[in-house]
């Protein structure tokens, strides 16, 4: 079992992309399932580190990665590989083929 750490901000992001290719109805249905699930932890970070340059708008991701002090960040995204060469703050990242062998144990 593992815990799903998200914000509002991205709450809202999720919300926006899943009516884009899905629709309203189905990104109410994720972000209420998300709300009410025992294993989802609503959390702020309020300290924006920038640590990616490429695309700041995955910075909400870093940011909150390490306001939670999660144990993975799980993305396939390639411009969170950067995190992979910062000492500081250390920022876990994973693909999402890593964390289902994590789980796997």
């Amino acid at each position: 079992m593992f815990d799903w750490v998200i914000s509002n901000e991205i709450l809202a992001e999720y919300e926006e992309k899943l009516a884009e290719f899905y629709s309203l109805y189905a990104a109410n249905l994720v972000v209420n399932i998300l709300l009410t699930a025992s294993n989802v932890i609503l959390a702020e970070s309020f300290f924006k580190y920038g640590l990616i340059p490429q695309d700041p708008d995955d910075n909400k991701f870093a940011d909150l990665a390490i306001t939670a002090n999660v144990d993975y960040l799980v993305t396939n995204d390639r411009h969170f590989q950067v995190l992979k060469t910062i000492e500081f703050p250390t920022v876990p990242v994973v693909s999402l083929a890593e964390f289902q062998q994590v789980l796997k144990y």
